[in-house]
């Protein structure tokens, strides 16, 4: 494999030795000099935007120019001036242009201060501004969560972050990565994305959430799936609520959101495990069509959702009345890649399954009444965009939450009742009552939160670093 090449340049007057590629601002960074940055974090794509790391570049040719360094590679010859007079007022006249549509940003009145700015005197749009549109949080969500949930929308002045039609996002899992690389946290990002949602009222256990009861369950018909029928059915029958919003599964190995407005709709539903699909937009849709005593049957990223929907919705729609049922998740798998990887591991074809389960760390088939598994890691291939940023697994901000994992033998669903809403709803339930393997639980929720954890790990340290050479520098 053939070597990167070095090249020698002149930066603040020292001659160094650097990889040919590499950025300005890189190379500066691995010798201690500081160049103030918004839009820039290394795990993602320099964008260039905010133009606060500008320098001043002269090539081998003489010429000389203002440049970013975040996206300027390194070759041979180049002398960077870094703390040139020309730079500083660059920077300084971006800051008064920034701190002009922010004028209220703690991190760019600190910046302001630090360049020497004391009153911009510039034109104010909106005083309450946060957001600088440096698309951070866009590349963050694109490029490592790989959800894509919020992007640029209208053009010029009139330019913002948001979520696709200024709608609560479809796909947001709720990972909190655009709130954490913000570098003025923006309101902006969390109207209508789930980054921030206030936690449920009452004691609450680091790996089981907020709750009040904790069982075994079963009903006379065995399953998971049967247990949550069993709740929406007893539900409508005591018009705790008129409408239900979940997913079921469509003839082949894929998956839709639907409403339901009756029984009969909840009982001939077929299962759709491990199948993450858009749900806002039909949960958006019933309450569009004047529903309001609702039920949502949803994964923990989807329930966090509809909780911040709820949240917001409030006071427009004070009689809004949303009941959640959440799934136990450790992550979804996309239809597509999943069905590849059954074929080759398993030899089934996934749009036959009868049923699929994951039980005792095996992904279960079900196909011709024969049943056939794998270990569940065996389909780390083919889990979906964004999974692993997400770190809840017995869905904590469900009303009542329901799963396989941690039954007891003969029992096919554990049951954590969170709310007095989940508990209303569980008392019109016909069913029996047994305890829990409590311990299989919380081994899923801790690895979870550990897998979130490894993973925004790369964006928390850079973020820290950064903070720490600004505070060393200021």
């Amino acid at each position: 494999m053939e070597q990167p090449k070095e090249a020698t340049i002149i930066i603040d007057g020292n001659e160094v030795k650097a990889q040919e590629g590499k950025s300005i601002l890189e190379v500066a960074r691995q010798l201690g000099i500081y160049i103030p940055t918004l839009c820039y974090l290394s795990v993602v794509s320099p964008f260039g935007v905010c133009r606060l790391c500008s320098v001043e570049v002269t090539n081998k040719h003489g010429k000389k120019r203002i440049v970013t360094s975040c996206n300027y590679p390194i070759e041979a010859g180049v002398v960077v001036e870094t703390k040139s007079e020309n730079v500083l007022n660059v920077r300084k006249g971006i800051l008064e242009l920034l701190m002009a549509r922010c004028p209220k940003t703690v991190k760019l009145k600190n910046l302001g201060q630090a360049c020497g700015i004391k009153e911009h005197g510039l034109w104010v749009s909106n005083e309450d501004e946060d957001c600088i549109l440096c698309g951070l949080c866009i590349r963050v969500c694109k490029e490592l969560v790989g959800v894509s949930a919020i992007n640029f929308a209208k053009r010029s002045v009139e330019r913002e972050v948001t979520a696709p039609y200024h709608r609560f996002s479809d796909d947001c899992i709720g990972c909190g990565a655009c709130a954490l690389v913000c570098p003025t946290g923006s309101k902006r990002i969390r109207i209508h994305t789930y980054a921030v949602v206030p936690p449920l009222k009452g004691p609450s256990d680091e790996n089981l959430g907020v709750h009040s009861d904790i069982f075994s369950a079963k009903t006379s018909n065995a399953g998971q799936d049967s247990f949550v029928k069993a709740l929406l059915v007893a539900g409508f029958k005591n018009a705790l609520f008129d409408t239900a919003v979940f997913v079921q599964r469509k003839n082949s190995y894929t998956a839709e959101a639907v409403i339901a407005e009756n029984t009969d709709d909840i009982m001939k539903a077929k299962e759709a495990s491990f199948l993450r699909v858009k749900t806002m937009s039909k949960l958006l849709e019933a309450i569009e069509k004047g529903k309001r005593k609702m039920a949502f049957v949803g994964l923990p990223c989807q329930i966090r959702a509809v909780r911040k929907m709820q949240q917001a919705l409030q006071q427009e729609i004070p009689d809004l009345d949303i009941t959640s049922i959440g799934l136990f998740c450790r992550h979804s798998f996309n239809p597509k890649k999943l069905k590849e990887e059954t074929k080759q591991l398993l030899g089934v074809d996934l749009d036959q399954a009868e049923k699929t389960q994951i039980r005792d760390e095996k992904f279960i088939v079900q196909v011709n009444s024969e049943e056939s598994s794998c270990n569940v890691q065996q389909l780390d291939n083919a889990i979906e965009n964004g999974c692993v940023y997400c770190n809840d697994f017995p869905a904590m901000f469900a009303d009542i939450a329901v799963g396989s994992v941690g039954s007891d033998n003969g029992y096919s669903t554990s049951v954590i009742v969170r709310t007095e809403k989940g508990r209303t709803l569980l008392e019109k339930v016909e069913f029996t009552k047994s305890n829990v393997k409590t311990d299989k639980i919380i081994a899923l929720s801790q690895f979870k939160k550990t897998r979130a954890k490894e993973h925004i790990a790369p964006i928390l340290k850079e973020i820290q670093a950064q903070r720490a050479m600004e505070k060393k520098v200021g």
